[in-house]
């Protein structure tokens, strides 16, 4: 993978593509937000950096990056906590088009303004990103690979291992069986969970959870009582943890009801629509069942996108199972089809082929 970095004081730039930039597709636009346009989209990568503005010194010609939607500005209350991950500064922002500091684009043609896209933009050869978006990672790490870990795979990894935290051999219930539900999958194998059970609409999603280490299987649909209540009865009261992977609020509901009294916990991971409300009976909470939410899995980029970076080098995580297609950007109207029609985990786009 090959683009480039810039950094300024306050904003670092994914440039220049060496050879192929290999972004990792998917992005969604949550409902309420003003639209911008036009717009470069893109929001995971991964690249090499060409250049660095003056003041950049965590960062310098040659360093291979993966830039991030969200940020780590190091100086802000949720920078020093070990306990968050949302920046004050750089946390996500859908509406703002130009760089942070100024306001300002950094894309133009033939003299027109071109807004930027969660800070990143990376469905482009050249793009301009915050330094505090960008995340140094080990140069031998194959960005082909490597670049899915910038936002769907850690949101859903961290999910588990970050905020639900399953211990060896305990269940485990995904809600949602797309990208982001098989890491929150991956991460219960890698904690060592001894039952992962997969709920999701689409029967066809099975056999490929399987190989993300999910044991059994639940489509609401077979069943003619609330699917929470079948899985409190598969597993003797309930699973151990749950991670909601899917923004329906239903699922939202289901996941927290279906964990364990006494020490169940819920994770929510999916973005629900503006006007949706969650709605449980009290008593769930004063029984001792805890609900949890998490943004990009608990990850502070800069701090621990390396890391995650380091499980696959280290051959403890893999990553080559989500990645189904590869294209070039000429033929990305392919990989919305693909995403559309479920057909697809991840679409790695090749930039300048």
């Amino acid at each position: 993978m090959e683009s480039n970095v810039r950094s300024d004081v306050t904003e670092a730039w994914l440039a220049r593509n060496c050879s192929k930039l290999f972004l990792f597709f998917f992005f969604s636009i949550p409902q309420g937000q003003t639209p911008l346009f036009p717009r470069i989209f893109g929001h995971e990568a991964g690249g090499i950096v060409e250049s660095v503005g003056e003041g950049v010194t965590d960062l310098q010609p040659g360093d291979h990056v993966l830039p991030i939607f969200t940020g780590e500005c190091g100086d802000c209350p949720h920078c020093h906590s070990e306990e968050s991950n949302m920046c004050d500064l750089l946390r996500i922002n859908t509406e703002r088009g130009g760089m942070i500091h100024d306001g300002e684009s950094r894309f133009s043609i033939k003299g027109k303004p071109i807004h930027h896209f969660l800070g990143t933009s990376t469905f482009s050869e050249y793009t301009v990103v915050h330094s505090g978006q960008v995340a140094k990672i080990n140069p031998d790490a194959p960005l082909d690979k490597v670049c899915i870990v910038s936002c769907g795979l850690s949101t859903g990894l961290g999910a588990t291992l970050n905020v639900a935290k399953p211990k060896k051999g305990q269940s485990v219930a995904i809600f949602g069986l797309g990208a982001v539900g098989l890491a929150a999958a991956e991460g219960a194998r890698i904690a060592g969970a001894s039952r992962i059970i997969g709920v999701d609409l689409n029967p066809s999603r099975f056999d490929q959870a399987k190989k993300f280490g999910v044991t059994e299987f639940v489509n609401p649909k077979d069943h003619d009582k609330p699917v929470q209540q079948v899985i409190a009865e598969m597993t003797n009261g309930g699973v151990d943890r749950s991670v909601e992977c899917t923004g329906s609020v239903q699922a939202m509901i289901q996941a927290f009801e279906c964990v364990h009294d006494g020490w169940g916990v819920a994770v929510l991971v999916g973005v629900p629509s503006k006007d949706d409300a969650f709605k449980s009976h009290p008593m769930n909470f004063l029984n001792e069942r805890t609900l949890k939410g998490t943004f990009f899995g608990n990850y502070k980029p800069k701090t621990d996108i390396p890391g995650v970076v380091e499980k696959y080098m280290n051959k403890e995580l893999e990553l080559e199972k989500f990645i189904t297609h590869t294209l070039p950007f000429s033929e990305i109207n392919k990989a919305f089809d693909y995403m559309l029609k479920g057909e697809s985990i991840r679409c790695i786009i090749t930039m300048g082929a």
